[in-house]
């Protein structure tokens, strides 16, 4: 394992312009924190370790050929993306989305612009059993540092791609996806009483202005989770918890007959 002992150490100045999006993107790179994502299979490209990390922690590394190094405590400070790091930072590349291998259900993002909602909205969709998430553009990068962290992992397991809004509603109409769309409309049918086709592609909008009027315009089916309390509105993570895993009941039990 390599030392570095100067925060001008070129290595250091690239995982410090990783915290942007700008440089994600050019490098193809994002970071991870925590020595959690030592227990994945994903393979990362460069391990750092903060000196006072115990043996233990850095034996967990020893299954990945990578690149190692150890540095000091000010060294990880300026680099780390947490306030109480757990002293290992991971470098991971960027795995490119793909439309060719989308399955028969897919989970859409319009616009959604909060991390944290975003990581556990991977955790729900790779816990309900799906594979492929889908992000108009300007939604909230899924390689920020926080929706990597909330989504515990989860960011490995799926197929994630970004489209322009118009591009995303015309590959999945040409590919037959049928739309549902969560909206609070008069029209909308309540979650539980959809009728799933062969393709489907589920809906979700941003925090405060739910999905777009275009994406409304290319619904096939608005849902509503009805509220039966004084609560105004459901979290966009809570929202795709509750219809992705009746959407999950339905498949099954499909699967059955």
């Amino acid at each position: 394992m390599k030392l570095i002992t100067s925060k001008e150490n070129d290595l250091i100045k690239k995982i410090k312009k990783l915290k942007t999006k700008k440089y994600r993107e050019q490098e193809s790179l994002y970071l991870a924190e925590g020595w959690k994502f030592l227990e994945f299979e994903e393979k990362p490209e460069i391990i750092i370790f903060r000196e006072d990390i115990s043996s233990e922690i850095v034996d967990k590394a020893s299954k990945f050929t990578c690149q190692k190094y150890m540095v000091n405590k000010k060294i990880f400070k300026d680099i780390s993306t947490q306030e109480n790091s757990q002293g290992v930072l991971l470098v991971y590349s960027i795995k490119n989305g793909s439309l060719e291998s989308l399955t028969q259900n897919v989970v859409i993002l319009n616009g959604v612009s909060d991390p944290g909602n975003l990581g556990t909205i991977i955790r729900v969709v790779d816990a309900a059993g799906f594979k492929d998430l889908l992000l108009t553009k300007g939604s909230v990068d899924c390689y920020n540092e926080k929706v990597v962290r909330s989504s515990m992992g989860s960011i490995f397991n799926l197929n994630i791609h970004y489209l322009e809004e118009e591009k995303l509603i015309e590959e999945i109409k040409e590919r037959g996806y049928k739309i549902f769309v969560t909206a609070l409309d008069k029209t909308a049918i309540e979650y539980t009483e959809i009728k799933l086709e062969e393709k489907n592609a589920f809906v979700f909008g941003n925090e405060g202005n739910g999905v777009s009027q275009k994406m409304l315009g290319a619904a096939d089916e608005k849902v509503i989770i009805p509220i039966y309390g004084s609560s105004e509105s459901l979290n966009v993570a809570v929202s795709s918890g509750i219809l992705l895993y009746e959407v999950k009941r339905k498949l099954n039990f499909r699967g059955k007959i």
